[in-house]
Formats: structure tokens, C-alpha cells, sequence
């Protein structure tokens, strides 16, 4: 087995370069880390280019998944290596480069509700919308591309494997994605604090939810395009919610109608 010492080590610093966006763009690619990550990706049949495990730090690695693993290009790096690949504080010891998913960038008009994101900002909150979309078995994302990177490291880890089943489609201008989804008899829902109706006594079918940015949410251009505004009711003081749970509560509330 060779163990690769060098950081200046072409492998390396290809891996290396892909903690930037730039860098995941070019090469189509991005990291994932983590034991559970590395096997759903196996699982799913998700384009493994690469798998790097550190040498003195595997014992979690199950024999099976060893052997798995091994049908793989794999390399193996000194703990010294592997600290200038991962962003984690205590890292599993295996992460491996993995194709962007680019097979459908097409908009799939079959489904019931579709979530869009305006200019979100926050990895934790685009990881865990994409969490929550897949466990409510909803298979599409529209993000505006001024949103932050869904190749982000942090977003990766935070999707739980999510982001492998999740179609994401990343558009230039999402007011005119909007529009086009209009002539696809899809109606844009948004929210807002001034909103008569309620999420609870409003129609969800054929309809493009947008969750807008932390800080201004939903843009006005496309709360000028939007079908309906809706709120979430809060009965405390707080006025507005996390962008997140906003989404969570929302998809939630079409998978109540749906279990009905």
C-alpha cells in the first residue's frame, strides 16, 4: 500500500483546490466526507472518482465497506495529508471526489409542489431545506445562481446524503424560470408578513414555493411575480423565521394533506 506524505502531490492538490467553488465548477466535482456520506454515495451509484482515506485514522471503516471501496481509485494519505483536505475538527479519516449530478437540468413539471430559492446565503440552511425535500420525497430544487455554492462543503455534510437524490437546478434568472413555469400552469406562491391568507387555509397543488434570503427575503421582482402570498401564523413576538424552517413548515404542511 502506498501512502502518499507530499502535499504538493498532484492528487492533492487537484482534491485540494475543489474546497473552492471555482475549482467545483471547472472540474464538474466537489468532496464529500465522512463514513455515511461515502456510502450512500456507493449505494446510490453516485460517480466516484476518487476515495482518500488517511492511513492512521480508518479503524471506523467497516471490512465490507473496505472491500466496497476498493473497486475504487483509492489512495491513501498520512493524517498530515489528509488535515489539509477536510474542513472537519475531527475528521472520520475517508472522503472521496464525486461527480456533480448534471444529468437532468430540466424542470420536471410532473410534481405536485416545487421549492424555489431566491439569493439564500446560509449552507446550513440550503443542507437542511435539501434534507428536507428528500424526506418528503420531493426530488427538485430550483436556486437562483447568486445563492450560496449546493457543492459547498457544509451544505454537503449538513444534506445527510440528501443532495444525491435531490435533482438540483441551479438557473441564471430565476424570475424568468418563474415565468416559464407559469406558461407550465404552475402558480408562484411567496411569503409574506402581510399576507391575508395563511399556508394553512390555502391551495397547495401545481404551485412553485419561493423561500427567499435570510436577511430581505424574497426579492421584490418576484414577490411583484408572485401568484399568492401566503404567511406562516405566529402566535409570540418573533416576526419572521429561519429560512429553513419556513421551508420545513411549508413542505410539511403539503405532506400532512398528502397522509391524510
Amino acid at each position: 500500500m502506498q501512502v502518499i506524505t507530499s502535499k504538493d502531490n498532484e492528487n492533492i492538490r487537484k482534491i485540494r483546490r475543489l474546497k473552492e467553488k471555482k475549482y467545483r465548477d471547472l472540474e464538474n466535482s466537489y468532496i464529500i466526507e465522512g463514513l455515511k456520506l461515502v456510502k450512500e454515495a456507493i449505494s446510490e451509484k453516485i460517480d466516484i472518482q476518487q476515495i482518500v482515506i488517511c492511513e492512521e485514522n480508518n479503524s471506523e471503516i467497516d471490512k465490507e465497506t473496505l472491500y466496497e471501496i476498493a473497486k475504487y481509485n483509492l489512495i491513501y494519505v498520512t493524517r498530515k495529508i489528509f488535515e489539509t483536505l477536510t474542513d472537519v475538527k475531527n475528521p472520520q479519516g475517508i472522503m472521496a471526489v464525486v461527480k456533480k449530478n448534471k444529468s437532468n437540468l430540466d424542470i420536471d413539471y410532473s410534481e405536485e409542489i416545487i421549492l424555489a430559492l431566491d439569493n439564500l446565503q446560509d449552507p446550513g440552511n440550503l443542507g437542511t431545506i435539501l434534507r428536507t425535500l428528500d424526506s418528503a420525497n420531493l426530488k427538485q430544487l430550483i436556486i437562483s445562481k447568486n445563492s450560496v455554492d449546493c457543492y459547498n462543503p457544509k451544505v454537503v455534510r449538513s444534506t445527510m446524503g440528501a443532495i444525491f437524490r435531490v435533482n438540483i437546478i441551479e438557473v441564471d434568472n430565476l424570475k424568468q424560470e418563474l415565468i416559464n413555469a407559469k406558461k407550465n400552469n404552475f402558480k408562484i406562491m411567496v411569503t409574506s408578513l402581510d399576507a391575508k391568507n395563511n399556508i394553512y387555509n390555502t391551495d397547495f397543488s401545481k404551485k412553485i414555493i419561493v423561500i427567499g434570503n435570510e436577511a430581505n427575503g424574497v426579492s421584490k421582482e418576484i414577490q411583484d411575480l408572485a401568484d399568492e402570498k401566503v404567511k406562516i401564523p405566529m402566535l409570540g413576538k418573533t416576526e419572521s423565521l429561519n429560512a429553513s424552517v419556513a421551508a420545513s413548515i411549508m413542505i410539511y404542511e403539503y405532506v400532512r394533506r398528502k397522509i391524510k
